[in-house]
Formats: structure tokens, sequence, C-alpha cells
């Protein structure tokens, strides 16, 4: 793959600057394992069975993980809670990993690095072929093999490196776990014989839903005594919050459009007049820069690209609505070109325009293509000066020669050399990277492409409809200090309070609305009844009233109710209705005076515990494959849906179709299955002490 498309698509010159320079610096090292160095800094953020992850440490691997996914458009806040769990969960497999002496050796640090499951594997594959082009990865390792920027080698260490051991090194853990899994013949052939095991019954069926839950009141105390019965189901690690809030819009008002429009539509005229669409683009403003390039039909991302392409050079279209925009599209230009090319270059690099290295200065490079084109001109062969002068690895050892890619892949002046000049054109070529020698060797599918320039105007809120909304946010909170003016005052306005649902400390997010650190922690600073100034979030203003504290530990009953209440309210239902309704010594009599039918199910599976029809219920399934109640008619049954009385009318195995083997193969799996829930078990059992809040 070529260097300059690697570092076009993927953001590869921390690949082939960075990451390689710490390979280097790694692997004479034997392998640094995770021994280098941390700031020093006292400000601890976490605690994890007594090894503290400290601020400075943890900032600069924050750091290096935006660096990382910049181009995906990951935030810091989004990232922090995704570093913060790696480093957990690294310190509690440390711990295992020591207890059992897993180590990675060089060998296999080596095998790591350049094999099958190499950190730099998708950097460095061929799209086309999907070949790993590891010749690569070692022959940049010694290009650069004289580097010396320790910065970079940490943070490459830290960044690929590290996870790499730490994922090899947790997959001999979960290895190790996995063999120990075990099914004995017994249990083997019992689970055979319950997946085989059918049996049909008549019931009579009186869903909980029949009554009212209006009619059924759960007081807190009821809820409480559940709870201490179930502690380990409501046992809380941490503090939770929670709010209601009402909202003041900010967005872009009907007037607000239209000014944005009527401002596009006064630069409609030197738009089209300008001769010069760059230098128009650049004083004007546009949400959409300027490609001073081509490209097919196929390959426009823009809307309305269909009504765009018709239009002649110099024509305008718009205004249109294109996301938050109003745009005008201007024909520049329309040429044939092909779709894809192929190419064979000789890059003399002198910069990195990433990192803005000088690699050498700008006459060295000039001097030295010039000579190369001059060589070439008098029977020099290619593919020799290539191997031994190019700086792009991706293609120096293939003759130079960049296989067919699409428009817009390579950089402005690489691109459009090799697909506006004629087959069999040569030439030095200056771009971002230094110079190139250029020899266009093919083309493919000519097609109309078309250079466009998009002068578009983002959609955005006045100063007037942020004031107005401000204004509104302020009063009420201003009105609204206890829970009763709150729910008047939005009563009044007509505004709806939502709810948040559990808020944590670290949380970076509330339900509904979206990234709002500064809320979570006012949240965290204040008690119960507070309610909060206005704060920006979006396009909105946002009021919030703290409305519940939920210490650590046992949940209380205003917290617990949205998980009990069901369950208790079912359990008194299910008394009244055997207490009114299932009352007969047949289940004729049942039904007559339940007033519900007798119902037949036939084929019930043991393993299944469904009935069709009503869902699953396993106490009743359960039951009707007792030996002791076959042809008997049992006494009620509190089920999940509703009471129940049954008589089982059959019991027996459906044939085996499976075998033993399956039945301990499906319970083997099970077991494995949970070896890869190992780690938060972990997890769980550590000490987690964690202060992030105090910082972010």
């Amino acid at each position: 793959m070529s260097v300059i498309q690697s570092i076009r698509d993927r953001g590869a010159w921390i690949i082939f600057g960075i990451i390689a320079l710490a390979l280097i610096a790694f692997i004479l090292q034997d392998g640094l394992g995770r021994k280098g160095s941390r700031m020093s800094n006292s400000s601890v953020i976490t605690k994890v069975d007594g090894k503290v992850i400290e601020r400075g440490a943890f900032e600069e691997k924050l750091k290096m993980a935006e660096a990382m996914y910049a181009q995906q458009g990951a935030t810091r806040d989004q990232l922090l809670g995704s570093v913060w769990n790696q480093e957990v969960e690294s310190i509690v497999l440390s711990n295992e990993f020591e207890k059992l002496g897993l180590v990675v050796s060089t060998k296999e640090l080596n095998e790591i690095l350049f094999g099958e499951n190499s950190p730099f594997r998708q950097e460095f594959t061929d799209p086309k072929t999907g070949e790993f082009k590891v010749d690569d990865v070692k022959r940049i390792v010694a290009q650069i093999k004289k580097s010396k920027n320790a910065e970079q080698n940490k943070m490459i260490i830290e960044g690929y490196i590290n996870p790499a051991v730490q994922n090899a090194l947790r997959t001999k853990y979960q290895s190790i776990l996995l063999q120990s899994a075990y099914v004995p013949k017994w249990l083997a052939e019992k689970q055979q014989a319950d997946n085989n095991a059918i049996a049909a019954i008549s019931y009579v069926y009186y869903p909980y839903q029949a009554i009212a839950d209006s009619t059924v009141k759960v007081a807190d105390s009821e809820i409480e005594s559940y709870v201490k019965k179930h502690a380990k189901e409501f046992k809380k690690t941490e503090e939770t919050r929670s709010i209601s809030f009402v909202t003041f819009s900010a967005a872009p008002s009907a007037a607000d459009s239209s000014a944005v429009l009527n401002q596009l539509q006064i630069l409609k005229k030197d738009f089209q007049e300008a001769t010069d669409p760059a230098a128009f683009i650049a004083k004007a403003g546009s949400q959409i820069p300027y490609y001073n390039s081509y490209f097919s039909k196929n390959k426009l991302q823009m809307a309305l690209k269909d009504s765009i392409t018709k239009l002649p050079v110099g024509g305008i279209f718009g205004p249109y609505l294109d996301g938050g925009n109003y745009v005008y599209a201007k024909m520049i230009g329309i040429k044939q070109w092909p779709d894809s090319a192929k190419v064979r270059h000789i890059l003399v690099a002198t910069s990195n325009p990433q990192t803005g290295q000088e690699l050498k200065p700008d006459s060295v490079g000039k001097r030295l293509i010039d000579s190369i084109e001059t060589a070439v001109k008098t029977g020099a062969d290619f593919a020799t000066l290539a191997a031994k002068y190019s700086e792009d690895p991706g293609s120096k050892d293939k003759g130079g020669i960049i296989e067919f890619f699409p428009q817009g892949q390579m950089v402005g002046a690489f691109n459009d050399y090799a697909f506006d000049k004629p087959v069999g054109t040569k030439g030095v070529v200056k771009t971002e990277y230094g110079y190139h020698y250029i020899e266009v060797l093919g083309q493919k599918n000519i097609n109309p492409a078309y250079k466009v320039a998009y002068l578009a105007k983002q959609i955005v809120a006045s100063n007037e409809t942020d004031n107005a909304a401000s204004t509104a946010a302020a009063k009420f909170a201003a009105e609204s200090k206890s829970v009763k003016s709150f729910n008047e005052n939005a009563a009044k306005l007509n505004k709806q309070i939502l709810v948040s649902g559990e808020i944590k400390a670290n949380d970076f997010t509330v339900a509904s609305l979206g990234q709002s650190r500064s809320l979570v922690r006012w949240v965290f600073e204040g008690k119960t009844g507070d309610v909060s100034d206005p704060t920006s979030i979006n396009d909105m203003y946002v009021v919030a009233l703290i409305t519940a504290v939920n210490k650590a530990g046992l949940m209380g009953a205003t917290e617990a109710r949205p998980f009990v209440e069901g369950i208790i309210r079912n359990e008194k239902k299910a008394k009244q209705i055997i207490d009114t309704k299932m009352k007969g010594a047949s289940l004729e009599e049942i039904s007559k005076n339940a007033g519900s039918p007798v119902l037949r199910a036939d084929s019930l599976s043991f393993g299944a515990s469904f009935i069709a029809g009503v869902g699953s219920e396993p106490k009743v399934v359960g039951l009707a494959f007792n030996k002791g109640q076959s042809a008997k008619m049992s006494g009620p049954i509190a089920g999940n849906s509703g009471v129940f009385a049954l008589k089982t009318e059959s019991a027996g195995a459906k044939p085996d179709m499976a075998g033993a083997d399956a039945a301990k193969q499906g319970l083997l799996q099970s077991r494995k299955m949970g070896v890869y829930r190992s780690i938060e078990s972990l997890r769980k059992a550590a000490t987690i002490k964690d202060y992030r809040a105090d910082f972010y």
C-alpha cells in the first residue's frame, strides 16, 4: 500500500513514524513490559486493591488515546471512561497473571508484533489482496533506527505495544480457564434427559392483569422488607442521584433560518462572478471547504448531486438545504477522467505534514528528484532507482508501482497528475510530503468528472434567540426554588418535566441530554430539593431539580420501587386470586368459580419452561414434570403472569435426535462462555476506590 494512501486514509503517520520508533526501542530493550516511567504526581484518581492510578500517568494515556482516535471523532470525555476501564482491568488482571506466573517472552513478543495478531495489521494490510505487509513494517523499523524521540517511543509503547502484551497474557489466562472446563458423564446424561422430556397438561389460568393495579397498593415498608430479603440483588456499590428537569430551546428560529438564507443570497452574485473560487470561499467563509480537484458523480457525497452535475460550467444551483446548512453549488469545471489510475513513482521525502518535521532541506530534495528524472530520461531502470532512492516503503520494492486506486485517495497534486495526465506521461510533482517522479501507467473507466465549489452557511441561532431562551430559563430558575414551585411553574409554562434516571458521579452524560458533565458535577455538589441555575447543553438551556440522593448500599424504598413494586403487587394479587377464585376439587370446579376456561398445553419442554400463549412459567412447567403430581390436580400456583391450577395428562420423552455428546457439548460451551465473564467477576471482587469525580 502506498505511504501516501495510508497517510490520507488512515492517519498512518503514526504507524510510519511514531510506531516504528517505538518498535526499535521496545525490541532492543528485550520487552519493556509495563515498567515505563510514570509522571511524578501524587494526585490519585483510583485505587484498585491498594494499587494506585495516578492522574499524571492517566492523563498521558488519555492524551495518547485522543491522538490515536482523533480521526474517528472520539472526544476526550468519551475516551476518559474507556481508558479508565482499561487501566482498572489491567491492574485486576495483572494480579492474576502474577499469581500464575504468566509472562510474554521475547520470542513471543516478536511473534505478536510481526505475526497474525500484529497490532499494526490494519495499517499494513493491502486492501486488494488482504496480505499483511510484514516486511514493510520491518523495513520502516530499519529506516528510522537511529531516531531517539523518547516521548514518541513512550507514546507507542503505552498505546500499542503494552496493550498487545496484555492481550497475549489475557489469552493465556483465558486459555487456562477454558481448559479447566469439565462436564461429568452423569451431568451430560441428566441434561440429555431434561432436553428430551415433554409433557401435556390441562390447566386453569387467572391472569394478574384481570385485577386493576390501582386497586392494589404497595407500601414503602413492603418494598423495604422485600429488598432486605433479596439484599444481593439490590445492593449498590456507589451513590447515584436523580433529577427532574425542564428545557428551554435555543435552537435556531424561523427568523434565524431566514436571516442565514438572506445572507447567502446576498453573496450569490459575487460567488457567480468570482474567477478564483478558492480565494472567494476563503474570504466569504463556507462550512464546506473548497476541494480543488475533480470527482466523478458516484464519488460526490453532497446532497442533490443529480441536479448539481447537470449544471454548465459557471452555473449555480441553490440555495438548498443540506443538513444544517444553506448551500449554493457552483460548477467550476467538467473533465473526462478515469475512475481509477495506476502509477509508478519515486518519492524523495522532505517533510511530514502531520508532525511538521523537516526530513531534509527542500533544495536537497529538488536536486535529487531532478537527478532521478534525468537518469530515467537517459535510460536508467525505473525500478532500480525506486528501490534505491524512493522513500515510499509501500511501493519502492515493487518498482515504485501503486496499483489502481480511486479518485481522491491520494493527496491533491499527486491525485491530479495521475488522473489528468495521459497514460505514459512522466514528470516531477511537489506535494506536502516532498518531491515525486511519477509515470502514469494506466487508467480505467473514463467518465465525466466535476469540480464543484460549495458556498455553505450554517443555520445558527441568533443572539436574540439565545438570549430569549437564556432569560426564560433564568426567570424560571429564580422563581422555582422548591419542589412545589418547580412543578407549578412548569405547569404554567406548559413545560414537560423530564426525569433523568440514575446518575453516577463519574457520568459525562445525562439521559436525553447528552454530554453534560457540568450538570453532573452540580448534581453531586447539591442536595435533594436543590434547583440549578440554567445550564447550556447543545441547543437548549436546562433547569434541573435534584429529586433523590441514593446512597451506596441497599436501595431505599423510593429507589427500589420501580423494580419491586410490580413483583409485590403480583404477590398480593396472587393471594387475592387464590383466596377468592381458585376454589374447587377439580379443574372444572375451579374453572367455574374463576370464570376461566380449562385450557390444554401439549408438548411442554422441561428445558424451555414456556407455555404457548402465556409466556415463561418455570414453576408451572416444573410441576408438570413432577412424578408425584402425575394425574393429580395441583393446588393453586402463583406464576409469573397469573395463578394456575393444573393436572399433568402425560409425561414422557421425545425421540433423541442429538444424543449425550450434544448435551455434553452444550453444557461445556455454556461453562466456557462463563470464562469470558470471569474478568467482570474479578473486577467486582476487587476493592476499587474511584476518585475521578474530584478531577474531571
